[in-house]
């Protein structure tokens, strides 16, 4: 397929920055067909900022970065209206937000009126300053990140922003050979700076189009929704996964199943995606002083939520 060539083409141009993380590019490139955002957390250095860099160069698109400060203002992200003495009217200053790949780094040391100056521009592609509604181009991504071992001066995201983002994924430490592709690569020059695109945004488009059209069997559709609703069912969750989370499922598992070279969704797609998508969407239960790990808990129910058989490919 076509689109199998061009994702793989679009794979390796990242690759030639990222040194392994395949796992974690393809997740990305996923999130960006559903039409997703992404919080990577993961502790500073581990390449977040070249990953969102990588994949805006490989498609040709637009990147801004936001240094997320308890300082920052709501109007630093949007923008603002300013008057201008020499036309003697007010002019739209557009801020950082009005671009294709949006890297909010650090999200969660702005207050939380910071925070949720991004909601509007994640959930309904627009942004309202004074009054005025504008559109955002596409495609609009955010990729938001936040150190989980530094806690001190943060604002840990609400819920409600948590579930805007389609993923939370860790980028993690490389292996010893990885780190030393890394010296290797990185010990001149900067394969960033003579990174080519390999993509458009009208191709991207397509693609979104294509994932659209993956095929998912009614019986996996089922599978689906039966893990949605244990996620309620679970003592130990206090708030289980919403409609929009199972949704968000749908979306993701069908972009995933394109980006791995398919036309039709199969199981593994399903396990693969439940954690990324569904366990930054849990509130679980504080036991004995200690709080259960959202991720144990999507993983204890994927162990037990029964998985049947079928030719997935089969449309009925």
């Amino acid at each position: 397929m076509e689109q199998t060539a061009l994702i793989n083409e679009i794979r390796d141009n990242i690759g030639k920055v990222i040194v392994g993380r395949r796992d974690t590019i393809d997740l990305l490139l996923a999130a960006l067909l559903a039409k997703g955002h992404v919080l990577l957390e993961d502790v500073p250095g581990t390449g977040k900022t070249m990953m969102a860099k990588a994949l805006a160069k490989s498609m040709d698109l637009k990147f801004s970065r936001i240094q997320f400060t308890p300082d920052l203002l709501p109007s630093d992200v949007t923008g603002l209206n300013y008057f201008d003495q020499q036309e003697s009217r007010f002019v739209l200053r557009k801020g950082p937000v009005f671009t294709n790949i949006l890297l909010a780094d650090e999200i969660n040391r702005a207050t939380p009126r910071t925070q949720s100056s991004l909601l509007e521009s994640m959930e309904e592609r627009q942004v309202t300053i004074d009054g005025d509604t504008m559109p955002l181009e596409e495609p609009f991504l955010v990729i938001a990140t936040q150190n989980p071992i530094e806690t001190a001066g943060t604002y840990p995201l609400p819920e409600a922003q948590m579930d805007r983002f389609l993923m939370q994924l860790s980028m993690g430490y490389p292996s010893k050979e990885e780190e030393l592709a890394i010296l290797e690569r990185f010990g001149h020059t900067n394969p960033l700076d003579s990174m080519e695109p390999v993509c458009n945004a009208a191709q991207l488009a397509q693609l979104r189009e294509q994932a659209v059209h993956v095929y998912m069997h009614p019986i996996l559709k089922d599978y689906m929704v039966e893990l949605v609703q244990a996620t309620r069912n679970e003592s130990k969750i206090l708030n289980g996964v919403s409609p929009r989370g199972c949704l968000a499922l749908f979306r993701a598992v069908r972009a995933y199943a394109l980006v791995r070279g398919r036309d039709y969704v199969v199981p593994e797609d399903i396990k693969t995606l439940a954690v990324p998508v569904l366990a930054h969407r849990l509130v679980t239960a504080r036991t004995f002083g200690s709080q259960a790990s959202a991720s144990d808990m999507v993983t204890e129910i994927l162990s037990t939520v029964p998985l049947p058989t079928e030719d997935w490919g089969k449309r009925l």
